[in-house]
């Protein structure tokens, strides 16, 4: 039954992660004609993804689908790459924004818009436009369909705020409340915000700030986080750990990460997108909930996107794989995705809805993920970019657990990802 070799693929998955299995499949990946789906993330984060697909061959009895989950978006790009190279690419996999640059760039995908403009079952305007337009390689034609339009937001411990006496993170509040609430719930081995140093992570409080990221977020040549707004919003981030060690140091976030201690209830607060959600509703010994990123003193509220989207490969079953692109993307597809907890579902009716909203299990302000949409930005989604990303996340790591001399980093960091700007895709 096509639910069992669903259920392999996924104790696969588990192998993948701990290096017991290269991947699921092999390398032919797929059952013969059966149309190939490949995408990333653990076992809870991809559960919502096998309904999905159990849904649509219930409805198309016509097309097999193979699921193939990978363990991280590393992982998923070796596999594309390899794939694309070997002229066996899926027919349709998932894909962040920022990565999926470097296979538009080579021509190797069918882009979505002419058959979005023909289809009668979603049209263009069902979807979120901050999803849409990170999705348009050249500008106009969309490339890829979006599935979702998550965002960064502040995961917080009710229960721990609540016994510190802090007052509930909440729209609009500032980079003074975030930080005096994480000084208060440092203590005894307890830490106030735990978060990844990545450039994902730095460009909100960069942009919060009144900077950018980029020289032209449209054709970029290097990173301008040296100097001005931008400079104010990266040393504010990197101060968390450096100066108000408000964050675990290196060691103790390399025995026990971030999404750890906030599951055992050793962390105030928690940096990251919606993925997170399927796992900490696993929690059930204190409470939980979710709020806006701060704002800079005299800024201007600001998040950063996180979109992922179906793309098709140009070798691959584009019309099987458009009938999967566009069941998944119609209101009962992402409607059982919103069910898992996943996805912002990238259909404004289904964000809207109680599937996504949920009142009755974690997140109580599911809502935050609609009312930041506004204040939603995207980094640059070029061919080279997740080399850039790549290459500046080593660095600010560094720079964040005090292995470099601040201005000796941030020198290095501009210098070495200079050069990647200017590369062509591979």
């Amino acid at each position: 039954m096509r639910p069992r070799r669903h259920a392999i693929c996924a104790i696969a998955a588990l192998l993948v992660a701990t290096g017991s299995l290269a991947s699921c499949g092999g390398s032919d990946d797929g059952d013969g004609d059966a149309l190939r789906f490949v995408l990333f993330g653990d076992p809870t984060e991809t559960a919502g993804y096998e309904d999905l697909v159990t849904a649509f061959e219930r409805a198309n009895p016509d097309v097999d689908v193979t699921l193939s989950p990978v363990a991280e978006q590393d992982d998923l790009l070796a596999k594309l790459t390899t794939q694309f190279a070997s002229g066996r690419p899926p027919d349709v996999f998932l894909i962040n924004y920022r990565n999926y640059g470097q296979f538009a760039s080579r021509g190797v995908l069918a882009p979505v818009q002419l058959y979005l403009d023909k289809s009668e079952a979603i049209a263009e305007n069902d979807f979120a436009a901050a999803a849409l337009e990170a999705f348009r390689f050249d500008g106009s034609e969309l490339t890829c369909l979006p599935q979702n339009v998550s965002s960064l937001v502040t995961y917080y411990n009710v229960d721990l705020f609540e016994q510190a006496g802090v007052p509930l993170p909440h729209a609009g509040w500032t980079w003074d409340d975030f930080l005096a609430a994480a000084q208060a719930l440092t203590h005894d081995g307890q830490y106030g915000v735990g978060t990844e140093a990545s450039l994902i992570r730095v460009a909100p409080f960069v942009w919060s700030a009144g900077g950018d990221v980029v020289d032209d977020p449209d054709a970029p040549t290097t990173l301008t986080l040296d100097s001005g707004a931008a400079r104010e919003g990266l040393d504010f981030f990197l101060d968390l750990q450096t100066v108000h060690h408000v964050a675990p140091p290196e060691r103790e976030e390399q025995s026990q990460d971030s999404e750890a201690r906030f599951l055992s209830g050793g962390l105030g607060m928690y940096l990251n997108s919606r993925k997170s959600v399927p796992t900490l509703r696993t929690i059930d010994d204190f409470r939980w909930d979710v709020a806006p990123l701060p704002v800079a003193p005299g800024g201007e509220s600001a998040t950063i996107l996180h979109g992922d989207a179906y793309c098709m490969a140009a070798a691959g079953q584009q019309a099987d794989a458009w009938r999967f692109i566009e069941f998944a993307n119609s209101r009962q597809g992402q409607t059982i995705l919103a069910r898992s907890g996943r996805t912002v579902p990238s259909r404004m009716d289904v964000a809207r809805s109680a599937a996504f909203l949920r009142p009755d299990v974690a997140p109580a302000s599911a809502e935050v993920f609609i009312e930041v949409q506004p204040s939603i930005r995207a980094v640059p989604h070029t061919a080279t970019w997740s080399r850039v990303e790549k290459e500046a996340d080593q660095i600010l790591e560094a720079l964040f657990y005090g292995r470099v001399d601040r201005e000796e980093g941030i020198d290095l960091l501009v210098r070495t990802t200079a050069p990647l700007f200017a590369e062509p895709g591979q």
